[in-house]
């Protein structure tokens, strides 16, 4: 398999940025103070360095077989998808874990009445 000299350093530079993006936002692991924030760095660098990934395997791939080849689109999706539900249950694991053994997490919810103009009680409260 050989590329032209563009495209291998094209497809380089776009791997490159991904490693780079993905570092960065693997840093907020490290740099933030409590499990919630840390979940926004991974996920936010995650997800360009995948498109990232994409573009330079879309790149190589199609130059490499002189057509067009989107394979690299059907794993973004998959996991585009399967990241922001993965993040979100962990979430949810970690606030009833907290919330089971007495520690300070983010605030509830509390919709407004538009009425009375007070607070509503959530589901727990009213029960």
């Amino acid at each position: 398999m050989t590329l032209p000299f563009w495209a291998e350093w094209t497809v380089a530079a776009l791997l490159v940025v991904a490693g780079l993006v993905t570092l960065i936002g693997t840093i907020g692991l490290w740099r933030f103070d409590n499990f919630y924030s840390r979940m926004h760095g991974p996920t936010m660098g995650s997800s360009l360095g995948l498109g990232l990934v994409m573009l330079a395997s879309i790149l190589a791939f199609s130059l490499s077989e002189h057509r067009l080849v989107l394979h690299a689109v059907l794993a973004a999706v998959f996991l585009t998808l399967t990241i922001p539900i993965t993040t979100m249950m962990l979430a949810r694991a970690a606030l009833y874990r907290h919330r089971r053994e007495g520690k300070h997490v983010p605030a509830q919810h509390r919709p407004f009445d538009d009425d009375a103009n007070e607070i509503c009680p959530t589901h727990d409260e009213a029960s």
